[in-house]
């Protein structure tokens, strides 16, 4: 298959591999070559005519585009803009029970919930101490080389705030840190604070809230002699406990998974982003838990995602989500619907609308059951939507945050990052699976290649189902493990 038309509503095609001129698409003689990922006209357009993609408009020409031409975001505008009104029209459907219920092998924990890893944690309150605990977590791993038990991995994770914030900001710091203390990923968590910060740590103890002393440690390093050594002992407590935990079988229903896209192409809405879809489905027909998140990538989109709400609450939280992320772009006096990147452009995505049509496909057809405020922790299974930018490192957080043990995350340019959890890139096409494969975990770019979807959704649920039972993913083998926090306003 060289190419393909999503929709039959649709006035473009897009190339699944580099296509030449004079070649024929849909009855249509290319007028230009076609890089994979890019769309070809299928019927002249006027200046102003609508781009049908996916059954949807996607913008508009700027100029006269005839039959078997290529446009991308040189010759189009997306016909978005400022705030809209939104009714609500369910669309609802229903994912029918799983009739064969899966396990993975998962970490219980004391409060109910179940880790897919069993790490040791250390957190600075504040970015002062970050080579504090980047020195505690070297000397800890170097000491317990070769007798780690079920310890899969000691990790500072260092971070610029903590201090110098005010207002949304210094909660959003604090509020993020306290999830992560609460991570069901953390079999044992060391939180290190300076002690003259503004993020002080009786004032964030009391934000985590009751927790295991025997596994979660704090202190203060400007209250004890020597911090690198005080800290060693705590972990030493800490790991005398975490690494005797012992995986077991649990039902997948345990099981909360993060959608996320980055570096997207033409094809991202072609193959992985189905598949996710596909996956999500399944994970929710399993009393599962799916989270997407991306608000400005759902720009565009977001009528769709609002009609699967499962009430008239829910439904207006969605529209305030969106919103709200519309105002805080309007109040920064930046455009709200300028989205696609230099990368996304050359993969073949010419507006937001295009993009985010392709972006929500990741959370399949189940109707959205939650809404999440930006670092508010799951509480409702099935799918959910949450608050937090675009950005892969800050959404990917956002999501770890909430509790999700895996981030799974679709790409069509490849990249090599890794959240505080497990974060598989899955690729949109076979190209970059080739070229990258220390980047890239999972290839849906055999989906381009004629590879039923039904068979790679199937190998696919097995893969994260082994990957939650302890198989690591790239960013674990490289040890590509980070933190990033939505800051909106001023630093003191």
């Amino acid at each position: 298959m060289k190419y393909i038309k999503i929709n039959p509503a649709d006035n473009v095609a897009v190339a699944l591999q580099d296509l030449s001129r004079g070649e024929v698409v849909e009855g249509v003689t290319l007028l230009t070559d076609i890089p994979r990922g890019h769309k070809v006209v299928l019927k002249d357009l006027k200046a102003g005519d609508h781009v049908i993609k996916y059954g949807f408009p996607i913008g508009h020409v700027l100029a006269d585009a005839p039959a078997g031409s290529m446009v991308d975001h040189t010759c189009i505008k997306t016909n978005l803009d400022g705030l809209l009104e939104y009714s609500y029209r369910p669309a609802l459907v229903e994912i029918p029970e799983a009739a064969e219920k899966r396990t993975f092998m998962g970490f219980r924990r004391s409060d109910g919930q179940v880790g897919i890893r069993n790490q040791i944690w250390i957190i600075p309150t504040v970015g002062c101490v970050n080579g504090i605990a980047q020195q505690i977590a070297d000397r800890f791993r170097a000491e317990i080389a070769g007798r780690e038990g079920s310890v899969d991995a000691v990790v500072a994770f260092p971070h610029n705030y903590g201090c110098s914030q005010l207002g949304a900001d210094h909660e959003n710091t604090r509020t993020i840190l306290s999830d992560m203390v609460h991570h069901p990923n953390a079999g044992g968590v060391l939180v290190v604070s300076l002690g003259c910060e503004n993020n002080q740590l009786d004032a964030f103890r009391e934000l985590v809230g009751p927790v295991d002393e025997s596994r979660v440690r704090m202190f203060v390093s400007q209250k004890v002699e020597d911090e690198v050594e005080y800290g060693l002992q705590q972990l030493r407590e800490i790991f005398a406990v975490c690494s005797r935990d012992e995986r077991e079988a649990v039902p997948v229903s345990e099981l909360r998974v993060g959608l996320k896209c980055g570096g997207s192409d033409g094809l991202s809405g072609i193959t992985a982003n189905p598949l996710l879809g596909v996956f999500s489905d399944w994970i929710v027909s399993q009393g599962g838990t799916t989270v997407l998140t991306e608000v400005p990538e759902m720009f565009g989109a977001e009528t769709i995602l609002m009609n699967r709400c499962q009430d008239t609450e829910t439904f207006d939280k969605t529209v305030h989500l969106i919103n709200d992320f519309k105002e805080y772009f309007m109040k920064q006096g930046m455009p709200v619907y300028e989205n696609p990147s230099p990368g996304n452009k050359a993969g073949g995505i010419s507006t937001l609308e295009e993009k985010s049509l392709g972006c929500t496909q990741k959370c399949g057809k189940s109707i959205v059951r939650g809404v999440l405020r930006y670092g508010e922790r799951l509480s409702v299974k099935g799918l959910n939507l949450l608050s937090a930018p675009g950005n892969d490192l800050v959404a990917s957080t956002a999501l770890a945050a909430s509790g999700c043990q895996i981030v799974l995350f679709t790409t069509g340019r490849g990249t090599p990052f890794g959240s505080f959890v497990p974060t598989m890139k899955i690729s949109t096409n076979t190209p970059l699976a080739e070229n990258k494969p220390g980047w890239i975990d999972f290839n849906a770019g055999v989906l381009a290649q004629d590879e039923p979807m039904e068979a790679v959704a199937a190998r696919f649920a097995d893969y994260v189902l082994a990957v939650a039972g302890g198989e690591p993913v790239n960013n674990e083998k490289k040890n590509y493990r980070e933190i990033a926090i939505f800051k909106q306003g001023v630093t003191l």
